[in-house]
């Protein structure tokens, strides 16, 4: 009768399949310690084997040696090269990492921006803090045309900068609207390339097609 995997035990540890499974259980059936612990080295030796990725040291050898416990479910006992390993602490799952609880102003605009209007603040140099607002006011226009095709204005990004360094930053904003200081480099999207690309092959066409037509007449 054939036996389906959809009626057999899951394999615990996909990347030595089933076989080698099935080969850890096998230990628990040979009655001699000594006997199974030799057969344990043995198949560790194999499970080496099926990934020869791993390179022969210490921590590999120690990985497979629980790897081999982990598939019989820490149930054989063996006499090997390594401790068993402890259940609850291989099963423990990580605890979560803290975030910090401070909101953010302006999510849109992200944690970064807010770090550097504080990094900016600090600054006592009156020529490099200008600067320093110019480049988080470029940054403000970068991210808000990464994902809105609409523009935002240069009084409405000094109004956030304003407001995220509790009006302690400040421009002149005439000479950031004449000198358009505030607006990025706009990288070319690769629809607009694409389509002034086709553009281009159609007019050297139209122009190549007129070229020819004229010398004909």
């Amino acid at each position: 009768m054939i036996e389906y995997n959809t009626i057999r035990e899951d394999v615990t540890l996909k990347e030595y399949g089933r076989n080698v499974q099935d080969l850890v259980a096998h230990l628990n059936t040979i009655e001699d310690k000594e006997e199974r612990s030799k057969k344990a080295a043995t198949l560790v030796e194999l499970m080496k084997q099926i990934n020869p990725a791993m390179q022969n040291t210490p921590e590999v050898e120690q990985k497979l040696w629980d790897d081999l416990h982990i598939i019989s479910n820490f149930t054989v006992d063996i006499d090997g090269p390594f401790p068993t390993p402890n259940k609850e602490i291989l099963e423990k799952k990580p605890e979560k990492m803290a975030y910090s609880g401070k909101d953010i102003t302006f999510r849109h605009f992200g944690k970064n921006i807010e770090l550097l209007v504080d990094k900016a603040i600090t600054l006592e140099d009156a020529e490099e803090q200008e600067a320093a607002i110019i480049h988080i006011g470029k940054l403000m226009k970068t991210f808000i045309y990464s994902y809105n095709r609409d523009t935002i204005e240069d009084d409405v990004v000094y109004k956030n900068i304003r407001k995220l360094s509790k009006d302690k930053l400040d421009i002149d904003m005439e000479k950031v609207k004449e000198g358009n200081l505030f607006e990025p480099i706009r990288k070319e999207r690769r629809t607009d390339r694409d389509n002034n690309d086709r553009n281009d092959r159609n007019r050297n066409h139209r122009n190549k097609r007129n070229s020819n037509h004229k010398r004909r007449r």
